[in-house]
């Protein structure tokens, strides 16, 4: 024992850590959080909502002035006059020459006000976007998660209903022993069990691909330790079934966000006609420049030496009239500061531009956002139609599926009785194996129609909801 007893620690421990290390079993909520984290339809939609805060940007920056600089600095390589000699010579010089500008815009039409407020509403309609698609997101992984609950509950019908057969099988086997019935009985209830047996391995496998298929929208690979948190499903009368379809879809109108989505197109579509109005009226601009260049060309200054130099004569007399001259020198280029301070130079000013006639194009664009908007308009209308329509048809098909889930459940009731009666029957022997079949089968089918209307009035009625602004859960 003091050799077992550390050994059994060691493997209970290790036991403990291997059941640590799987994953639990996901909620609905854990699943439609995961589910729009990861999506990648959302992710480009995020992209989106990224590229228009940039174009926010742009148009918040264009309040501001613009800065240029600009430099140079050239080789002039070839003949050029010597100035020391004023004689044309092949010789190297260079230059450097440096500038600055500044442009403002005074008045262009409101054109940046409303690219501004054209920014902001787009920005405005890729969240509608985005909110869009993670609704439908959600939306998404209800149904998935409700087709994985509803292989739970058929698959347990489909065990139910094995167990129930197995227990048949053992009651007829004592029958045929005690001599009341005979072998071919019992071979009909193992061929009605190897079919059932049959069904419980296609509802395991029906189980098992709505897991995949979930775990697939999760972005999940690990599909053999994915699972989500199994529940007892009721099937309660929702509420939403005594809203009329017309008050579910005005209320609608005011959150579901295509429709807003819609509105805020329209919004831009009206924008961008004042932009393009804006191109017809003058702008007026103003601007400051500053430039100045610096030479690396020797200089000739006084060498300090002065010769007298004839001029000229006088008439009566012919002496020579003499002048004195200084003598020059050869010296490097002024430094660089004082070039740039005495070659600066300023320009300032103001600048109008009147647009007379460029081709039609402005006013053709002006016309061409006038039809945008009216495109934006019908999409709108035909949204509202759309959502309409949807809407009926959810709230439709919702009051049927309970009507039917109802049906459904009295049907199961009486093929129970019809059973339990056939079961009585056939242990007394007045029932033979091929009527009694017929009944069993016709219970199980009811059983599991149960199961089946149950769930697709659940994701309907909670498709009902989802139009009416509750938010989604089980």
């Amino acid at each position: 024992m003091k050799f077992i007893s550390p050994i059994l620690s060691v493997l209970f421990m290790f036991m403990g850590l291997l059941v640590q290390s799987q994953p639990a079993p996901m909620s609905l909520e854990e699943c439609i959080l995961m589910a729009v984290e990861k999506n990648i339809s959302v992710k480009q939609s995020e992209l989106s909502l990224d590229d228009a805060a940039l174009n926010k940007k742009d148009a918040q920056g264009n309040f501001l002035p613009s800065l240029n600089a600009q430099a140079n600095h050239s080789w002039n390589i070839g003949l050029n006059q010597d100035i020391t000699r004023g004689t044309l010579e092949n010789q190297t010089t260079q230059f450097t020459s440096v500038g600055a500008s500044v442009n403002i815009d005074i008045y262009n039409g409101f054109r940046n006000f409303n690219q501004l407020h054209r920014a902001n509403l787009a920005l405005l309609a890729r969240e509608y976007q985005l909110e869009d698609m993670k609704d439908d997101v959600r939306l998404m992984v209800v149904n998935a998660y409700l087709q994985i609950l509803f292989n739970i509950e058929i698959l347990d019908v489909q065990k139910s209903q094995l167990e129930i057969t197995r227990r048949d099988a053992a009651r007829t086997q004592e029958m045929i022993d005690a001599g009341t019935m005979v072998k071919y009985d019992l071979l009909e209830i193992e061929a009605t069990m190897a079919t059932q047996e049959q069904g419980v391995i296609r509802a395991e496998n029906n189980l098992r691909l709505s897991k995949i298929n979930l775990a697939q929208m999760l972005l999940i690979t690990d599909y053999d330790n994915f699972d989500v948190v199994s529940m007892d499903m009721e099937a309660p009368l929702g509420q939403i079934l005594f809203q009329k379809p017309k008050d579910i879809f005005e209320q609608a109108l005011t959150h579901r966000k295509d429709i807003k989505l819609s509105l805020t197109n329209i919004a831009i579509a009206e924008k961008d006609i004042e932009l393009a109005k804006g191109a017809l009226q003058p702008s007026l601009t103003a601007f400051y420049g500053y430039n100045s260049r610096v030479s690396y060309a020797d200089r000739i200054t006084g060498n300090g030496v002065f010769a007298d130099v004839p001029i000229g004569f006088i008439p009566s007399s012919g002496e020579p009239v003499l002048r004195s001259v200084e003598g020059n020198k050869l010296i490097g280029p002024m430094p660089f500061g004082q070039q740039f301070d005495r070659n600066a130079g300023h320009n300032i000013g103001v600048r109008l531009n009147i647009p007379i006639f460029n081709g039609n194009a402005t006013r053709n664009n002006v016309e061409r956002s006038k039809v945008n908007l009216l495109r934006s308009q019908n999409q709108l209308e035909q949204e509202k139609l759309n959502l309409e329509n949807t809407i009926n048809q959810a709230h439709n098909d919702a009051e049927g599926a309970y009507k039917f889930y109802e049906a459904a459940q009295k049907t199961q009731l009486a093929r129970k009785r019809a059973y339990e009666d056939a079961v009585n029957r056939f242990e007394a022997g007045v029932m033979n194996i091929f009527d009694f079949n017929q009944i069993k089968q016709r219970y199980e089918v009811a059983a599991s129609d149960v199961v089946r209307a149950k769930f697709d009035y659940i994701f309907k009625l909670k498709v009902l909801e989802f139009y009416f602004g509750i938010s989604i859960s089980l």
